[in-house]
């Protein structure tokens, strides 16, 4: 797995590796411009947790996804204060990776 200091350096790492897609949560899916894609219909491939030394506005979790049709992408997601709403299926998908790292 690969290293990063940063979210801006592991987004442009994980782009650099054919990760191009901009992933968005939505209530209970993940959205870009190819469409909707449900928990059953992608894979968190890797996973990049940062913390916020002196601003909790920095921590973010950055996630390496694939779905289904072979499309890559990054997700971007805050956690603490700052972490999206989401469903239950949805936030168990991500919580089991991110704890498993």
């Amino acid at each position: 797995m690969y290293s990063y200091e940063t979210v801006t350096a592991a987004i442009n790492g994980l782009k650099q590796r054919g990760y191009n897609l901009d992933f968005n949560l939505g209530e209970n899916c993940i959205v870009c411009h190819a469409g909707k894609f449900s928990p059953a219909e992608f894979e968190i491939t890797e996973v990049y947790r940062f913390e916020g030394n002196t601003d909790p506005a920095d921590e973010a979790i950055v996630y390496a996804i694939e779905n289904k049709k072979g499309d890559k992408g990054v997700l971007v997601n805050g956690y603490g204060p700052s972490s999206n709403e989401m469903s239950a299926e949805m936030a168990k998908k991500l919580s089991i990776h991110t704890n498993n790292n």
